[in-house]
Formats: C-alpha cells, structure tokens, sequence
C-alpha cells in the first residue's frame, strides 16, 4: 500500500467537512441555548410575576428532556436512519424555540421548553453518530477538534448574546434567532448528509423511561413548591415527592432485569466507574446549580444590565476554553487521581468568594474568582468522563457513556431545582413592609423584593418613593440570601473531594476496542 493511500484517511476531505458543517449548526443551536437562557431567569420573573424556583423550570424542564431522549437517540437512530432523525430533531428543536417565543405564561414556556428539550437533546449523540460514520475512528480526533469550537465558546457566547438579545429587543429573541439558524440547518442537512440505511436495533426500554423520567419530574416538581407551600406538609408539596420517589425506587429495582435497560445500573459494578461517575454527580449538582445565579446576582443585587452580566460572565468561559484541551491531553497520560483534585481546588478556591458577596462586592474580584473557576472546571468534567469509561469493556462503552451523560442531565436538573429553592426560601425570609401588597399577586411585598425590583426597574422609586435606608436594608438582604445559597454549593463542591479523593492514581490501560482492521472504535465522549 502507497504512502499516500496511507495518509488519505487522516485528512478532512471536502465531504466529511460537509457532514461536520451540518453537526456544528446544530451544535452551536443546542448549546447556546443552555447558556443564553441562564441571563433571562430574572427577566422571566418580572414578566410572568413568578418565583425564582418556578422561572429555573426553564432550565430543569429542557435538562430533563435532555435526558429523557439521550437513551432514546441511540435506538431510534438504528430504527429509523442517522438522517431522517437528525432532521427531525432539527425540527423538533427549531419549532419548540419558535413556540417559546409566544408564550405568554410561565407554564407554556415550560412546556415548550421541555419540547425544545427533546429535539436539542438528540442532536448531539445523532450528530456525532454521523461524523463517526463519516469520517472513521481514525479521523475522530479532528472533527473533535472541529466540534469542540461551539463547545468551548458556548459558555462565553451565549450569556453574552442573551444579555444583548434582552437588551436590545426583548427575551423573545433568545428564542427567535434559532428560527432561521434552524431552517438554514435543515436544508444545509437534506443536500450533505448521506442517505439513511435503516437496520434492526435493539429493543429499547419504554418502561423504564415511563418510569425514570416522569419519577424524576414529580419529585423535583414537589421540591421546587416548597418555597410557595412553606411547609413539607403542603399536599402539593410531599404529593408529588412521594409519588416520584416511588417511581425512582421502582426504576432502579426494575433496571436489573431487562436484557437493554434504559440506564444500565449493572455498570456500577465496575468501581473506576461508580466513583468518576459519583464525583462529577456530586459536582454537576453543586457547580450548575450555583451557575444559574451567578447571572441572576448581577441583575437583581446589582442592577446591571443583561449584556453587563453576560459579560461578567465571560471570565469563567475563557478559563475553561484555555484548561479544557490541556485536561483532555492530560487525561491520556496522567492518572485523573492526580490531576482533578487540584483543578477541584481551583474551583473551591474561586468559589468562596461568592460566599462572601455584598451588594457592592468588587467586580475585579468576583470575576477573578469565576476566571479561576473556570480554569478549574475545564480540568474537571472532561478527565473525570474520560475515567469513568476507560476501563470498560468494548460492549459496554456505549451504554457507559449513555448512563454518564444522563446522569449528567440529571444532575443539572437536580442542580438548578435544589438552589433556586433555597434561594427563593432565603429571599422570602425578608421583612415585609408594612401596607404594602402587590397589586398582582396580592401578596405582602418584603423589603428585598421592593429593593431588587427596584434595581431592575429605577422607574418604581419615582412612582412609589420609599426611604434609601429601606432599599439598603433590603440589597443587603437580598445579597445575604444568595451568599447563603453559595455556602450551600460551595460545600457540596468541598464534598466532592471525598469521591474524588478515591480516584485512580496510577495509570489506567483503555481496554481495545476493534474494529474493522484493528482500528479503535471508541465511542466519542461529549458533554452536553
């Protein structure tokens, strides 16, 4: 065999770059869409007068559709062809934003959110199925490469183009400006990618999602009322935490016994796995919950704007975008026992200062410390899925790697419910004023309620003016509430040291995995 013939596959021909163009449309839809939705929760809750802990459905609803269709995306590509379910996901994803941007109550921009959810989650696994079929093992790394772009600049993008978005028009354009993203990708998708060649799959487990995903929904449903109900007691409360607790209890026990369960629980058997997989659990809770506020305390204790806070931001992107690729190269050649407990210490280490915030907090300091967190979560996730699966056999890479990148979502989920309640909960611990109600609610208002819409909109304090010491007792009010919510992140982050502190600390051989001719077939990790 020629040189030549040898080197040909390692180049990204015209075609294969055609294949990738359409899977890095799509990529950039799906995860700017994460990141520019997290600068408009306040924005939600002035214009649908809702709770902190009912607008972060926005984001727990999309996370739980996420996952609900990642298990799905691997079956039903077989079923029914890479192609025709790529595009219709396209759509899927593309309609469920246009309907977003009608809504004109939070329950419908949940629903449509949890529809947007179930097309975004399946672009990712069906777009990487395709660039893997397209360009072959051996040229994986660069397409990687090649996707890993609207990857990295999602976190740093995306809260600015939000803030802008909000700014400039209204929240209805984070929705919008997929619309003709959306179309251009549909057709880009018909003229470049290859006809389907459907072949029988794998039976897949209905049940087990019928129970999974509604059982998770019904429990945190219940958790997200707590602040509203004010008591466990509440039926709307524990109703909906008992009946999800029972479908989870009942999840877990049924997944032993089918042949292709939805999450294969049987995988924990293998210990490099159950403690990677815990510790990015554990994390994921603490640092994506925790991020959701990050924007929100700009906006309401310190009265910027939204593209002032997506550029706050920034910082924390960047710091991943330059720790990330060095993490991945890392990964393949010291142990993660040795590496992710140090990029943990950096994020411990910018975290705290967030415990510590006031309502006049330097920003040099605040956005030092997201910079230095985020430097320390681009030496994190990706190492600690890159453990979690390099020990498994050839069978079970796949289904590894879907049980991680749900129980991804799942933690994302869990993440945002968990903190926008107990920041709702602090908040609604702030002295009411007296006389004074909400004209829509009808409700008491309480001093860090006057004084953070009062930052949002400047305009109020001329209609109704109130003394300043009033609205200062009320920002530091406010800005304790969410320093309380912090200290609870900031010592689940501490937690993960535990897990972590039992990762491998000598070098792990992957298993082989062949293919035709020898070649490595693993499967592609991507985090959503």
């Amino acid at each position: 065999m020629s040189q030549q013939a040898v080197a040909a596959p390692e180049k990204l021909d015209a075609a294969v770059l055609k294949v990738a163009g359409v899977v890095v449309l799509g990529a950039i839809m799906s995860i700017l869409d994460v990141t520019v939705v997290s600068v408009a929760l306040p924005t939600f809750q002035n214009d649908f007068d809702a709770s902190y802990a009912r607008v972060a459905w926005t984001m727990t609803g999309y996370t739980l559709a996420l996952a609900t269709v990642i298990p799905l995306a691997g079956w039903a590509a077989d079923r029914f062809g890479t192609k025709r379910l790529y595009m219709v996901a396209l759509a899927l994803f593309t309609i469920g934003s246009g309907l977003c941007a009608t809504a004109d109550s939070i329950g419908q921009l949940i629903l449509y959110r949890v529809l947007q959810g179930l097309g975004g989650g399946m672009l990712m696994p069906i777009g990487m199925t395709i660039m893997t079929r397209a360009a072959g093992p051996k040229r994986m790394g660069r397409l990687m490469a090649v996707l890993g772009i609207p990857m990295l600049l999602g976190p740093i993008g995306g809260p600015i183009l939000g803030g802008w978005l909000i700014d400039v028009a209204s929240w209805h354009w984070i929705f919008l400006i997929n619309l003709p993203i959306g179309v251009v990708a549909l057709v880009y998708a018909q003229m470049a990618l290859p006809k389907d060649a459907p072949e029988p799959s794998e039976s897949f487990d209905f049940l087990g999602m019928l129970m999974l995903s509604p059982g998770l929904a019904l429990f945190l449903y219940g958790v997200s009322t707590l602040p509203d109900a004010g008591t466990f007691a509440d039926a709307e409360v524990w109703g909906p935490m008992l009946v999800g607790a029972a479908l989870l209890v009942g999840f877990v026990i049924y997944s032993f016994r089918p042949r292709h369960p939805l999450l294969d629980l049987r995988l924990f058997a293998n210990r490099n796995l159950t403690i990677a997989t815990v510790t990015l659990f554990v994390f994921i809770i603490a640092f994506m919950g925790a991020g959701l506020l990050f924007p929100s305390y700009f906006l309401q204790v310190r009265g910027e704007s939204t593209l002032t806070a997506g550029l706050l931001m920034a910082p924390q992107g960047i710091g991943a975008m330059l720790t990330m690729p060095l993490a991945g190269t890392l990964a393949d050649r010291v142990p993660v026992g040795r590496t992710v407990p140090f990029a943990l210490a950096l994020i411990v280490l910018g975290f705290f200062s967030f415990t510590q915030v006031g309502p006049d907090t330097s920003y040099v300091l605040l956005c030092g410390s997201l910079f230095v967190m985020g430097l320390g979560m681009g030496g994190t996730m990706m190492p600690i899925m890159t453990s979690a699966l390099r020990t498994l056999k050839a069978h079970d890479v796949a289904r590894g790697s879907t049980l991680v990148n749900i129980l991804q979502q799942i933690g994302g989920s869990v993440g945002a419910a968990v903190m926008s309640v107990i920041l709702t909960n602090e908040l609604n611990g702030s002295r009411e004023i007296p006389g004074a109600t909400d004209p829509v609610t009808g409700k008491p208002v309480t001093e860090a309620g006057l004084a953070i819409a009062s930052q949002q909109k400047p305009e109020l304090l001329q209609q109704f003016p109130v003394p300043s010491q009033l609205i200062e007792r009320g920002l530091d009010f406010a800005a304790q509430s969410f320093a309380s919510t912090f200290w609870v992140a900031f010592a689940l982050v501490v937690l993960t040291f535990i897990p972590a502190a039992f990762l491998s600390r000598r070098r792990e051989q992957p298993r082989p995995l062949d293919g035709p001719q020898g070649e490595e077939t693993r499967t592609p990790v991507v985090i959503h």
